[in-house]
């Protein structure tokens, strides 16, 4: 079976990711009568075939999956390909993809608008998700990530701060419940914290083992969650210091402390880490990293 059928079976690839034919025609770009095509002249080439049809869609049958393995990787390795090619030109221009963890877009934005400002035919992608991004697969061109150090192999990994996490109250919820004199004082208020007690976060470990489970009394996956409940006065809660200091409506529940920390860490892939452009951004990145004070 030669290139000339790979559209046929990055149609059943998108299939079986769909788990139906409208969902992979809209995915294509293509009319649902192409897709059923595609699928029935590989399934006739193949002499098996790939998918059970039901009312709810599309399931793979092991001879499809067998087949779709192949093809998710060829698709991804396209991906990784023309990712690739498109940072390896010398000019700063085209797309630039960063990812990164929520809750440090006040930091980040900034230092797009003025990359941005210095170099106008730059498109910018800024992805936030719990997952990681394959940086082998050309997901991203760089990745912001906390905690240990990245291990993945091929990745240049360097270190960019240490963000430092306050732990605040605003002044609608001091009103209501005053503040605690320290952690002996803890039980008697009502704390955010997070929905997963296998959060690798040290601040919310702290949380876990210093505050009564009972006294966690609202739970997010998401840190603009917990912003969006300290303003409101659902309870106590972490928050970044470089951004708190700056809220006139946050007030300090007791001084930093260092175990509270996160490391920041900028990675980006080996193969695409010498580009113009992305040593453009980090560049830009580290100048500004120089003037935050979370670090």
């Amino acid at each position: 079976m030669g290139l000339e059928n790979w559209d046929e079976i990055r149609t059943a690839y998108q299939v079986a990711r769909m788990g139906t034919v409208s969902g992979a025609a809209e995915v294509l770009g293509v009319h649902h009568a192409t897709v059923i095509r595609h699928i029935d002249a590989l399934e006739k080439r193949l002499g098996s075939k790939l998918f059970q049809r039901h009312a709810r869609g599309y399931t793979p049958t092991e001879a499809g999956r067998d087949l779709l393995l192949v093809a998710q990787t060829t698709e991804e390795q396209f991906g990784q390909l023309a990712s690739r090619i498109k940072g390896q030109g010398e000019t700063v221009a085209g797309e630039l993809v960063v990812t990164a963890i929520t809750g440090i877009e006040a930091l980040l934005t900034p230092v797009f608008a003025e990359f941005q400002a210095q170099h106008p035919a730059v498109v910018i992608r800024f992805l936030t998700d719990m997952r990681l991004f394959r940086l082998d697969y050309g997901e991203a061109h760089v990745a912001i990530r906390a905690g240990g150090t990245p291990q993945e192999p091929d990745n240049v990994v360097q270190p960019l701060l240490r963000m430092r996490m306050g732990l605040y109250a605003s002044r609608r919820y001091v009103e209501q419940h005053g503040l605690p004199s320290g952690p002996e004082d803890f039980r008697k208020h009502r704390f955010i914290g997070a929905d997963s007690p296998e959060s690798r976060a040290p601040f919310h470990r702290w949380l876990r083992e210093n505050v009564p489970a009972d006294c966690i009394t609202y739970r997010v996956t998401e840190s603009a969650a917990t912003e969006a409940a300290l303003r409101a006065g659902l309870g106590i809660g972490f928050h970044g210091v470089w951004e708190a200091t700056r809220d006139p409506d946050l007030i300090e529940v007791m001084p930093p402390l260092t175990e509270w920390e996160s490391p920041l860490w900028i990675v980006t892939h080996v193969d695409l880490h010498r580009t113009l452009k992305v040593q453009s951004f980090l560049a830009a990145l580290k100048q500004a990293a120089a003037g935050w004070s979370c670090k």
